[in-house]
């Protein structure tokens, strides 16, 4: 074996090593894998110097779902030695923040970070990578997709449809139901309701009477308080109360049955994926993971502060959704899913494996917690 070889193996093994770390509860940077891949890396001549630009999603202001690809590109970085730069940019910077895929799959950056349900218009097989209405929780979505098959499921059609790869890269878990400019008491006041809803979830609502528009985060306060959207969805009391919300909207529902458990993803153009040395590729799997674990962290440790401020300084309304809209959309979900399967054969092999799935794993979870 020579010594490039050598190098090689020492920090593909390193990258295993540090992500076990991380199910220990430590971060990359204390695991002593994570200093194992760098010095490898750095000791590697061969190694190009790369630097990549990351167009994602997010408005800069959002530390926590922005911060997600922060944190990916700040780990590729510390775990390559500096050698392979990536720089992530805002939602507008280099492409608007709703059509992140488009550019990387036509190669006008290398990678992104978005979240894929956002794209159901190019495939609503998409929404498997972020999350299907009464579907999976974090926890349970990451089961699926690292330990079940989804992610490689996933990737089969991601490389074949767009030519990108994808890795989980962030999850905020369950989301808020969204701000109202007026009480939902029933399923009739849906009617007409223009609301910033996208996914699958927004489909959802507009087989309900709801008119639906898909708006990147930056733009949601504005049409809210200007009356262009009556309600919108975004993330949860953090990010919701940054992007003051509370501000254009009084009542605040729950939960978001459209987003249980949704993951965000790095999205790499395929070509740009296969020409990276195999060190690179370890670090880019790395990485992402650390982003995806990170960033559920962070907005459990955040969101409850959030929302007690909330309550404590704005006058607004905390409610359920009423019985009937939560039955009523539990029905067209999963009426849709049928509708997508009669019409996509990607979508229903994999609505098949993750239906069963989700049974099993829900069975679990009402033993286990």
């Amino acid at each position: 074996m020579n010594r490039r070889e050598f190098l090689s193996n020492v920090a593909v093994k390193a990258a295993g090593g540090a992500i076990a770390g991380l199910a220990a509860g430590c971060s990359f940077s204390q695991t002593p894998a994570a200093e194992e891949m760098a010095e490898a890396a750095q000791s590697d001549q061969s190694l190009p110097e790369l630097s990549w630009q990351c167009a994602t999603s997010w408005p800069l202001g959002l530390d926590t779902i922005f911060g997600g690809a922060q944190v990916f590109a700040e780990r590729v970085g510390v775990l390559s030695g500096g050698k392979f730069k990536i720089e992530p940019r805002a939602a507008g910077e280099l492409v608007p923040g709703l059509e992140v895929l488009n550019a990387v799959q036509e190669g006008a950056v290398q990678c992104g970070h978005t979240a894929s349900y956002y794209y159901i218009g190019k495939s609503p097989v998409t929404a498997f990578g972020t999350a299907l209405p009464f579907g999976l929780t974090d926890r349970q979505q990451n089961a699926w997709l690292y330990e079940a098959g989804g992610l490689e499921m996933m990737q089969d059609v991601y490389a074949n449809r767009f030519g990108v790869i994808q890795f989980p890269a962030g999850n905020t878990g369950v989301q808020m139901g969204g701000w109202f400019n007026k009480e939902i008491t029933s399923l009739a006041d849906l009617q007409g309701l223009k609301m910033r809803i996208p996914g699958l979830g927004g489909q959802v609502m507009a087989k309900l009477g709801v008119t639906v528009q898909v708006l990147p985060g930056g733009e949601i306060f504005q049409a809210l308080q200007t009356g262009a959207i009556d309600a919108a969805e975004w993330v949860g009391p953090y990010d919701d109360e940054k992007l003051g919300f509370h501000k254009a909207a009084s009542f605040y529902y729950y939960p978001g049955w459209w987003e249980p458990g949704p993951t965000l993803e790095v999205q790499i153009n395929l070509n740009e994926w296969n020409n990276l040395p195999e060190l690179y590729k370890e670090i880019v799997k790395s990485a992402a993971y650390e982003a995806n674990i990170t960033m559920m962290a962070r907005y459990d440790a955040k969101n409850p502060t959030a929302l007690a401020k909330l309550q404590s300084e704005s006058d607004i309304q905390l409610l359920p959704f009423p019985d009937d809209v939560m039955a009523a959309s539990e029905e067209a979900s999963f009426a849709l899913y049928d509708e997508f399967a009669a019409s996509d054969a990607d979508f229903k092999s994999i609505l098949d494996e993750w239906t069963v799935f989700r049974s099993a794993i829900q069975s679990w979870h009402g033993y286990a917690e």
